[in-house]
């Protein structure tokens, strides 16, 4: 008999099997994928650590999860500068003076802010109302058309002016020549991936792969006394009030002998033609050297059931919808829903990291 059957290896799952496991209580994790990681889980391949779901650059300006991650894993010093690539034509992301000059030859803050401002009132935008109004009062129509739009429509599947202004207010907007992509103080990559990190924090509990908690839910959850459930919070209850939306991703893996593909770890391709979202070459991600490189093209998909769910579409509708399965969840005795699929929302890792710790020192 345990105390928690967590199902899911992820951040969350395992940061919750290792906090309560040095509380005293016997944890059993199990996962239906034959690995332990959730998408953070990393592979080595010709000597490099391989993204095997989409690229995860750690970052937070929480210094708890900070401490926390570097428990389990040294961190290196990588900041993440991703480039935009629309037909040909090089932007640096994010949206900065580098930006700004490669649009429209300016060089100082208040020439790139007074464009900015007339693209704005030729648009007629007061109060931004969704993601494309919100994307042009805070870069204007040039950028919005060649590097938000095609891109965003590509990633979510629905055009700019259908999706909640937050996802674009994601991305900082500087007036100064400073290419990293985040804010926060503190980003990198664990040194020898974030398998083995993932290893570390599950140290001492014991897990099982291979496991589908839905097809035997009722004999699992016979083995503790309460189950943590990071899937799929609308799947759990077998989609009783219809599926809410997901976006999925496909991904193409290639080794090349060659040194280096595309001199950096991330190139979005921003314009609508070109299938793929964007380029990883991840050996970039912790400064790899060897004759060999490994990439990765992204193709962002939308979700259907026995996909893998990726992203939360977090729109009026599916919050709605949403509201009725959390109000299934609260009368659910003896279940914790978790993570970015278990709590329907666009966490990023140190947010799934926080949710845990919270939960943990809750309970």
């Amino acid at each position: 008999m345990y105390d928690y059957l967590i199902v899911g290896s992820g951040l969350y799952g395992a940061v919750f099997a290792r906090e309560m496991t040095d509380k005293g209580y016997k944890c059993l994790v199990i996962d239906k994928r034959n690995h332990i990681g959730g998408n953070v889980y990393t592979e080595n391949i010709e000597q490099i650590n391989v993204h095997k779901y989409g690229a995860h650059i750690f970052h937070t300006s929480d210094k708890r999860v900070w401490d926390y991650v570097n428990q389990f894993a040294r961190f290196n010093n990588y900041i993440n500068m991703p480039i935009a690539d629309f037909k040909g034509e090089r932007y640096n992301l994010p949206f900065n003076m580098n930006t700004f000059e490669q649009m429209w030859g300016v060089t100082e803050p208040d020439e790139a802010k007074a464009i900015i401002e007339k693209q704005r009132e030729e648009a007629g935008i007061k109060e931004p109302k969704n993601l494309e109004e919100t994307a042009i009062s805070l870069v204007g129509r040039d950028i919005y058309e060649k590097l938000i739009k095609g891109y965003t429509g590509k990633q979510w599947g629905r055009p700019c002016d259908e999706l909640p202004p937050f996802i674009i207010k994601r991305l900082p907007v500087r007036f100064t020549y400073d290419n990293n992509y985040f804010n926060d103080i503190y980003q990198g990559i664990p040194i020898g991936g974030y398998t083995k990190m993932v290893e570390n924090m599950l140290c001492g509990i014991e897990v099982l792969l291979g496991v589908d908690f839905l097809k035997n839910r009722q004999e699992l959850s016979a083995k503790a006394k309460t189950v943590v459930f990071t899937g799929a919070i609308d799947e759990y209850f077998d989609y009783k009030y219809g599926a809410l939306e997901y976006r999925s991703i496909r991904f193409e893996e290639k080794i090349l002998d060659i040194p280096d593909f595309q001199g950096n770890a991330v190139v979005n391709y921003t314009d609508s033609d070109t299938p793929y979202t964007r380029i990883i070459e991840h050996k970039h991600f912790e400064f790899g050297t060897g004759p060999k490189t490994v990439i990765s093209y992204e193709y962002s998909a939308e979700w259907q059931k026995g996909d893998e769910p990726y992203y939360p579409v977090n729109n009026e509708q599916n919050n709605t919808l949403f509201e009725k399965y959390l109000a299934e969840a609260q009368k659910t005795p003896n279940v914790i829903f978790g993570g970015r699929l278990g709590e329907y929302k666009y966490y990023d890792m140190d947010k799934v990291i926080l949710s845990a710790l919270n939960k943990t020192k809750n309970i």
